[in-house]
């Protein structure tokens, strides 16, 4: 008896210790706003808009709004990098411009790799919103994990 009670507790204990991965939960803030690469860029650029994204297990959903661009919104992605730094681009969001399409909304829901999860969690990921007249990005900001409650 002694020896099955035994192997159950490791067997408990193996559990456990997969669990955190498995179950990852998190909310992730982001704030968006202009960030010109060169001095030509300023001109062009403009705006600010939030986003939040939600970490269920391996699902990542992501929503979020922006406004006050200077020409209509294109694309927008999810990038990964050390935190300060430009990275590539590894999700696409979808957006839908409001009227005018200098205002909107971006959402989507990925799958995460475990790989992926560490990166998120590891404030590595972050938002950037192109438009019309700034192809290299026209809104930034990192994902950053909201404090536990």
């Amino acid at each position: 008896m002694r020896r099955l009670t035994a192997v159950i507790l490791v067997g408990w204990a193996c559990v456990l210790q997969v669990t955190p991965t498995a179950q990852s939960k998190g909310q992730f803030r982001a704030r968006l706003s202009p960030v010109p690469i060169d001095v030509a860029m300023q001109g062009t650029i403009a705006g600010s808009g939030t986003v939040t994204a939600t970490l269920a297990g391996t699902k990542l959903t992501v929503t979020g709004t922006f406004s006050g661009l200077k020409t209509p919104a294109t694309v927008a992605r999810i990038h990964v990098a050390p935190r300060g730094l430009r990275g590539a681009p590894i999700l696409d969001l979808t957006v839908t411009p409001g009227t005018p399409a200098t205002s909107g909304t971006l959402s989507g829901t990925f799958e995460l790799t475990p790989q992926q999860i560490d990166d998120l969690t590891h404030s590595s990921f972050y938002i950037q919103l192109h438009s019309e007249k700034a192809p290299d990005g026209n809104l930034w900001g990192w994902l950053l994990q909201e404090a536990k409650k």
